[in-house]
């Protein structure tokens, strides 16, 4: 999926989101009992951390949960806002592990999302400002301003809390580059389905897919993706039609739709909701595209609540700041920095050959100019990739989600990482639970086809919050 991360009104968290990854298959719950809170709080940040001579400042939004604090001297959990709007913190497995370690919960939205941007017009000038790099600088100031309220709230001084960060998808990737870069500043960090390595040609992704398919079930999808084609080429109106996109006039960017409504299955564990219609289509000899096309309106654009205009390049290229922006905004994030483009492999594909570098490339160029390319070298460079020299980093990726390709999946003694095995262990299980999305209260495990699987690495999880912690506050310090 374009990472990351699209967003939905069923949304799930500022998982991102998104995306990306989701890519951009990042959700926002729109009821409120999904969230510990939606009380929004503000903070003036500054605009450009690397000018000693701009000192420019935006409104950033907040928020903060304290419900199982143990003042004055408890922890505090920062989770790590993505690549979407920022509309809570969300009940997810993160409200457990604050009632056990007695956490506050605080959350920043990331830069330019939601209602915390610096400017009202996002021309591709304006987006200059909008990196990781700026984006950590921005916890950074923000974990110190939150620090500094806290202290005056309990009438001390020069007095740190421990702190833990968290993150799923790429705000999982900027939560260990955070402990990478500021590790004074944390005890830890927690990098759920952590994108950390920026991937030009992602084929993996594809290939992924394709695994977590099954044979019975890649097989059929690739029929229906040879017999699109076909329909395209004879009368591309009516098909894009049939699924309801007849306004993606770019046969490419129809495609992408397709490739990334099978994707968001196996994503955040539902493969069962595309891949049983589809193989008993086949076996009762039914219109593949027909029934491929009523999963992608009812599940996909439905029930999952993706707008057909996430894939219209005219959409992307809107540049007022007012409404849903978190498309054009990832997309700018992947045309500088990480690319994940997910193209199709030569041999074995499940998506078709017009996904290729060219098309993101055009894409990018189409969007926001002359001259905007993902200089993936440079990212990992600056972080390190899978060979990130941070410490007290902990990765946990879901065996199904294609994603993890993009994430550290070999421990080291000071940066573990744990693999989730089972069905319907996507994105984000260790945090959301299954399926990822729709969102499970308190990241309830239950309806994992594996719930030991899950509870197993969880149980894991504490162990090394525990030790980090009491780490910590053995030395009086926020940090290790």
């Amino acid at each position: 999926m374009r990472l990351v991360l699209i967003l939905t009104t069923l949304s799930l968290l500022c998982l991102a989101s998104n995306g990306a990854i989701p890519s951009r298959l990042l959700q926002r719950i729109s009821h409120s009992s999904n969230f510990l809170t939606t009380e929004e709080l503000w903070f003036n940040q500054t605009v450009d951390h690397f000018s000693p001579l701009d000192h420019s400042k935006f409104p950033q939004r907040y928020y903060e949960f304290t419900d199982y604090f143990r003042l004055p001297d408890g922890p505090i959990f920062l989770k790590i806002c993505g690549e979407a709007s920022c509309d809570g913190i969300p009940n997810d497995y993160i409200s457990v592990l604050a009632k056990k370690f007695g956490a506050a919960v605080v959350s920043l939205e990331h830069r330019y999302y939601g209602k915390s941007s610096p400017f009202r017009s996002l021309r591709t000038e304006n987006l200059k400002y909008l990196s990781s790099k700026q984006a950590l600088f921005d916890l950074a100031v923000f974990r110190q301003y939150y620090q500094e309220s806290l202290n005056v709230k309990v009438n001390r001084s020069n007095v740190e809390n421990p702190w833990f960060v968290f993150g799923v998808s790429y705000a999982g990737a900027l939560s260990a580059w955070f402990r990478l870069k500021f590790p004074h500043l944390t005890c830890g960090s927690l990098a759920s389905s952590a994108v950390v390595l920026a991937i030009y040609n992602f084929t993996e992704f594809d290939r992924q897919i394709g695994e977590s398919a099954g044979a019975e079930c890649k097989a059929v999808l690739q029929e229906v993706n040879g017999l699109v084609e076909q329909r395209l080429a004879s009368d591309g109106n009516a098909v894009k039609s049939l699924f309801g996109a007849a306004s993606l006039k770019i046969d490419a960017d129809f495609l992408y739709l397709l490739a990334d409504a099978a994707v968001t299955a196996f994503q955040y564990g539902n493969p069962d909701m595309l891949c049983s219609p589809l193989v008993q289509a086949k076996k009762d000899g039914e219109d593949l595209v027909n029934a491929y096309a009523t999963y992608v309106k009812e599940y996909y654009l439905g029930t999952f609540g993706v707008s057909i205009e996430t894939y219209n390049q005219q959409h992307l290229k809107r540049t007022n700041s007012a409404g849903d922006t978190s498309d054009r905004l990832w997309w700018f994030q992947v045309c500088t920095e990480v690319a994940f483009f997910q193209v199709a492999p030569s041999k074995d594909s499940m998506r078709p050959s017009e996904i290729n570098t060219k098309y993101h490339l055009d894409l990018c160029k189409n969007v926001f100019g002359d001259g905007i390319y993902p200089d993936v070298d440079a990212t990992n460079i600056y972080y390190g990739g899978t060979k990130i020299a941070g410490s007290k980093i902990i990765f946990t990726n879901g065996s199904q989600d294609p994603w993890r390709h993009a994430s550290k999946l070999t421990s080291t003694p000071d940066m573990p990482s744990f693999l989730i095995s089972c069905h319907n262990c996507g994105h984000g299980t260790d945090l959301r639970g299954c399926p990822q999305s729709p969102l499970s209260p308190e990241g309830d495990a239950k309806n994992c086809s594996s719930p030991d699987a899950v509870h197993k690495v969880r149980q894991q999880i504490i162990e090394h919050i525990d030790l980090w912690l009491s780490q910590c506050q053995a030395t009086g310090r926020s940090y290790m």
